[in-house]
Protein backbone atom coordinates (compact mmCIF):
# COMPACT_ATOMS: atom_id res chain seq x y z
CA UNK A 1 0.00 0.00 0.00
CA UNK A 2 1.47 3.75 -0.67
CA UNK A 3 2.22 6.03 1.93
CA UNK A 4 1.70 9.37 1.20
CA UNK A 5 4.11 11.61 1.42
CA UNK A 6 3.73 15.49 1.99
CA UNK A 7 6.68 17.67 1.25
CA UNK A 8 7.26 21.43 1.32
CA UNK A 9 8.82 23.26 -1.02
CA UNK A 10 10.49 26.70 0.20
CA UNK A 11 11.72 27.99 -2.80
CA UNK A 12 13.44 31.07 -2.24
CA UNK A 13 12.66 32.00 1.07
CA UNK A 14 13.83 31.70 4.58
CA UNK A 15 16.73 32.98 6.93
CA UNK A 16 18.88 31.69 9.94
CA UNK A 17 16.08 33.04 12.71
CA UNK A 18 13.20 31.33 9.70
CA UNK A 19 14.69 27.82 9.75
CA UNK A 20 14.89 27.23 12.96
CA UNK A 21 11.53 28.82 14.57
CA UNK A 22 9.65 26.46 11.43
CA UNK A 23 11.29 23.37 11.75
CA UNK A 24 10.98 23.64 15.73
CA UNK A 25 7.06 24.75 15.67
CA UNK A 26 6.61 21.91 12.40
CA UNK A 27 8.36 19.38 14.59
CA UNK A 28 5.93 20.34 17.90
CA UNK A 29 2.50 20.24 15.31
CA UNK A 30 3.22 16.57 14.38
CA UNK A 31 3.78 15.11 17.55
CA UNK A 32 2.20 12.09 17.25
CA UNK A 33 0.93 12.17 13.73
CA UNK A 34 2.04 8.83 11.73
CA UNK A 35 0.61 7.64 8.43
CA UNK A 36 2.03 10.65 6.41
CA UNK A 37 6.23 10.95 5.44
CA UNK A 38 6.59 14.64 5.89
CA UNK A 39 9.21 16.18 4.40
CA UNK A 40 11.48 19.71 3.95
CA UNK A 41 13.15 21.05 0.89
CA UNK A 42 14.80 24.37 2.25
CA UNK A 43 17.22 26.84 0.01
CA UNK A 44 20.86 24.98 -0.10
CA UNK A 45 22.63 27.47 2.05
CA UNK A 46 19.71 26.31 5.00
CA UNK A 47 20.21 22.65 4.63
CA UNK A 48 23.56 22.33 7.23
CA UNK A 49 21.34 24.47 9.64
CA UNK A 50 18.04 22.19 8.68
CA UNK A 51 19.57 18.92 9.41
CA UNK A 52 20.86 20.46 12.82
CA UNK A 53 17.77 21.50 13.71
CA UNK A 54 16.05 18.09 13.03
CA UNK A 55 18.73 16.10 14.80
CA UNK A 56 18.85 18.35 18.20
CA UNK A 57 15.24 17.13 18.13
CA UNK A 58 15.45 13.89 17.10
CA UNK A 59 12.62 14.83 14.32
CA UNK A 60 11.14 12.40 12.26
CA UNK A 61 10.65 15.09 9.83
CA UNK A 62 12.67 14.13 6.44
CA UNK A 63 15.17 16.59 5.06
CA UNK A 64 15.10 17.57 1.09
CA UNK A 65 16.44 20.11 -1.10
CA UNK A 66 15.25 21.84 -4.16
CA UNK A 67 17.38 21.33 -7.36
CA UNK A 68 21.08 18.91 -7.94
CA UNK A 69 23.49 19.19 -10.60
CA UNK A 70 24.41 16.04 -12.64
CA UNK A 71 27.92 15.91 -11.38
CA UNK A 72 29.62 15.05 -7.68
CA UNK A 73 32.26 16.94 -8.39
CA UNK A 74 34.37 19.56 -10.80
CA UNK A 75 34.20 23.01 -12.28
CA UNK A 76 30.43 23.78 -12.21
CA UNK A 77 30.11 26.94 -10.58
CA UNK A 78 27.24 27.65 -8.83
CA UNK A 79 26.19 23.89 -8.39
CA UNK A 80 25.09 21.44 -5.94
CA UNK A 81 25.94 17.74 -6.27
CA UNK A 82 23.86 14.59 -5.34
CA UNK A 83 27.14 13.86 -3.03
CA UNK A 84 26.96 17.17 -1.18
CA UNK A 85 23.52 16.96 -1.11
CA UNK A 86 23.61 13.09 1.12
CA UNK A 87 26.58 14.47 3.20
CA UNK A 88 23.81 17.19 5.18
CA UNK A 89 21.53 14.22 5.65
CA UNK A 90 19.09 15.43 2.15
CA UNK A 91 17.10 12.50 1.23
CA UNK A 92 14.25 14.26 -1.19
CA UNK A 93 15.57 15.95 -4.25
CA UNK A 94 13.38 17.93 -6.09
CA UNK A 95 13.84 17.80 -9.92
CA UNK A 96 11.91 19.79 -12.82
CA UNK A 97 10.50 22.24 -11.10
CA UNK A 98 8.67 24.35 -13.75
CA UNK A 99 10.43 27.44 -12.03
CA UNK A 100 13.59 25.43 -13.25
CA UNK A 101 11.77 24.68 -16.67
CA UNK A 102 10.98 27.57 -17.51
CA UNK A 103 13.73 30.19 -15.74
CA UNK A 104 16.48 27.69 -16.18
CA UNK A 105 15.51 26.37 -19.59
CA UNK A 106 15.61 22.69 -18.36
CA UNK A 107 14.89 20.21 -20.62
CA UNK A 108 12.71 17.04 -20.19
CA UNK A 109 15.85 15.51 -21.36
CA UNK A 110 18.32 17.25 -18.87
CA UNK A 111 15.68 16.67 -16.31
CA UNK A 112 15.98 12.84 -16.71
CA UNK A 113 19.65 13.05 -16.72
CA UNK A 114 19.27 14.65 -12.84
CA UNK A 115 16.65 12.14 -12.00
CA UNK A 116 19.43 9.70 -13.33
CA UNK A 117 22.12 10.58 -11.02
CA UNK A 118 20.23 11.08 -8.47
CA UNK A 119 19.32 7.66 -8.39
CA UNK A 120 23.01 6.56 -8.80
CA UNK A 121 24.14 8.41 -5.98
CA UNK A 122 21.02 6.53 -3.51
CA UNK A 123 18.61 9.46 -3.49
CA UNK A 124 15.08 9.88 -3.74
CA UNK A 125 14.04 11.87 -7.02
CA UNK A 126 10.85 13.74 -6.75
CA UNK A 127 10.40 14.84 -10.33
CA UNK A 128 7.61 17.60 -10.94
CA UNK A 129 5.68 17.20 -14.00
CA UNK A 130 2.43 19.77 -14.73
CA UNK A 131 1.33 21.60 -17.95
CA UNK A 132 0.70 25.33 -18.76
CA UNK A 133 -2.46 27.46 -18.48
CA UNK A 134 -2.77 27.49 -22.02
CA UNK A 135 -1.51 23.96 -22.31
CA UNK A 136 -4.60 22.79 -19.95
CA UNK A 137 -7.19 24.98 -22.18
CA UNK A 138 -5.72 23.19 -25.08
CA UNK A 139 -6.58 19.92 -23.32
CA UNK A 140 -2.92 19.07 -23.65
CA UNK A 141 -2.61 18.16 -20.26
CA UNK A 142 -2.31 14.45 -19.80
CA UNK A 143 0.12 14.81 -22.92
CA UNK A 144 2.37 16.76 -21.42
CA UNK A 145 2.72 14.67 -18.00
CA UNK A 146 3.44 11.50 -20.34
CA UNK A 147 6.03 13.38 -22.35
CA UNK A 148 7.69 14.41 -19.16
CA UNK A 149 7.68 11.06 -17.65
CA UNK A 150 8.78 8.89 -20.88
CA UNK A 151 12.06 11.28 -21.36
CA UNK A 152 12.90 9.13 -17.22
CA UNK A 153 10.92 5.87 -18.60
CA UNK A 154 12.84 6.48 -22.01
CA UNK A 155 16.22 6.83 -20.43
CA UNK A 156 16.17 4.63 -17.82
CA UNK A 157 13.34 2.39 -17.71
CA UNK A 158 10.15 2.03 -16.27
CA UNK A 159 11.66 0.46 -13.15
CA UNK A 160 13.79 3.08 -12.40
CA UNK A 161 10.75 4.85 -11.23
CA UNK A 162 10.59 2.43 -7.99
CA UNK A 163 11.12 4.31 -4.84
CA UNK A 164 11.12 7.65 -6.79
CA UNK A 165 8.03 9.88 -6.07
CA UNK A 166 6.01 12.04 -9.06
CA UNK A 167 4.48 15.26 -8.31
CA UNK A 168 1.76 16.42 -10.70
CA UNK A 169 1.86 20.25 -10.39
CA UNK A 170 -0.58 22.56 -13.08
CA UNK A 171 2.00 25.53 -13.44
CA UNK A 172 -1.24 27.62 -13.64
CA UNK A 173 -2.09 26.49 -10.12
CA UNK A 174 1.44 27.17 -8.37
CA UNK A 175 1.32 30.33 -6.41
CA UNK A 176 -1.46 31.90 -7.74
CA UNK A 177 -4.41 30.51 -5.67
CA UNK A 178 -6.00 28.61 -8.30
CA UNK A 179 -6.19 25.31 -7.72
CA UNK A 180 -7.50 22.41 -9.66
CA UNK A 181 -10.74 20.72 -8.38
CA UNK A 182 -9.96 17.20 -6.52
CA UNK A 183 -11.89 16.00 -9.54
CA UNK A 184 -9.94 17.27 -12.09
CA UNK A 185 -6.60 16.22 -9.72
CA UNK A 186 -7.81 12.97 -9.02
CA UNK A 187 -8.37 12.81 -13.62
CA UNK A 188 -4.91 13.43 -14.45
CA UNK A 189 -3.38 11.56 -11.61
CA UNK A 190 -4.93 8.83 -12.53
CA UNK A 191 -3.83 9.00 -16.14
CA UNK A 192 -0.54 9.61 -15.09
CA UNK A 193 -0.72 6.02 -13.83
CA UNK A 194 -2.20 4.51 -16.21
CA UNK A 195 0.48 5.59 -18.29
CA UNK A 196 3.40 4.51 -16.27
CA UNK A 197 1.22 1.23 -16.13
CA UNK A 198 1.40 0.30 -20.29
CA UNK A 199 5.53 0.03 -19.38
CA UNK A 200 5.01 -1.52 -15.95
CA UNK A 201 1.90 -2.05 -14.14
CA UNK A 202 3.83 -3.18 -10.38
CA UNK A 203 5.46 0.23 -10.52
CA UNK A 204 2.58 2.12 -11.30
CA UNK A 205 0.68 0.54 -8.62
CA UNK A 206 3.25 1.34 -6.18
CA UNK A 207 4.82 4.78 -7.28
CA UNK A 208 3.32 8.16 -4.81
CA UNK A 209 1.91 10.48 -6.75
CA UNK A 210 1.66 14.20 -5.53
CA UNK A 211 -0.14 17.08 -6.09
CA UNK A 212 0.81 20.05 -5.96
CA UNK A 213 -0.46 23.75 -6.99
CA UNK A 214 -2.04 26.08 -3.99
CA UNK A 215 -2.59 23.31 -1.63
CA UNK A 216 -4.06 24.71 1.62
CA UNK A 217 -5.34 23.48 5.26
CA UNK A 218 -8.71 24.30 3.58
CA UNK A 219 -8.46 22.02 0.32
CA UNK A 220 -6.03 19.68 1.50
CA UNK A 221 -8.24 16.80 2.63
CA UNK A 222 -10.63 16.70 -0.82
CA UNK A 223 -7.23 16.10 -2.52
CA UNK A 224 -6.54 13.17 -0.65
CA UNK A 225 -9.71 11.65 -0.84
CA UNK A 226 -9.15 10.57 -3.43
CA UNK A 227 -7.45 6.81 -4.43
CA UNK A 228 -4.86 7.93 -6.64
CA UNK A 229 -3.41 11.24 -4.60
CA UNK A 230 -0.82 10.21 -2.55
CA UNK A 231 0.24 13.16 -0.62
CA UNK A 232 1.00 16.83 -1.74
CA UNK A 233 3.83 19.55 -2.72
CA UNK A 234 3.23 22.53 -0.97
CA UNK A 235 4.63 25.95 -1.75
CA UNK A 236 3.44 28.88 0.30
CA UNK A 237 1.96 26.64 2.74
CA UNK A 238 4.99 25.05 4.05
CA UNK A 239 6.45 28.34 4.96
CA UNK A 240 3.33 28.19 8.19
CA UNK A 241 4.09 25.12 10.28
CA UNK A 242 0.44 24.89 11.50
CA UNK A 243 -0.53 25.20 8.04
CA UNK A 244 1.87 22.40 6.94
CA UNK A 245 1.24 20.38 9.40
CA UNK A 246 -2.65 20.58 9.19
CA UNK A 247 -2.04 19.32 5.41
CA UNK A 248 -0.29 16.63 6.83
CA UNK A 249 -2.54 15.91 9.29
CA UNK A 250 -5.26 15.57 6.72
CA UNK A 251 -3.30 13.14 4.51
CA UNK A 252 -2.64 10.99 6.93
CA UNK A 253 -6.02 10.54 8.10
CA UNK A 254 -7.47 9.89 4.95
CA UNK A 255 -4.81 7.40 4.35
CA UNK A 256 -6.16 5.82 7.40
CA UNK A 257 -9.49 5.32 6.32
Amino acid sequence: MRHPVVMGNWKLNGSKEMVVDLLTGLNAELEGVTGVDVAVAPPALFIDLAERTLTDAGSAIILGAQNTDINNQGAFTGDTSPAMLKEFGATHIIIGHSERREYHKESDEFVAKKFAFLKENGLTPVLCIGETEAQNEAGETESVCARQIDAVINLLGAEALNGAIIAYEPIWAIGTGKAATADDAQRIHASIRAHIAEKNADVAKNIVIQYGGSVKPENAAAYFAQPDIDGALVGGAALDAKSFAAIAKAAAVAKAQ
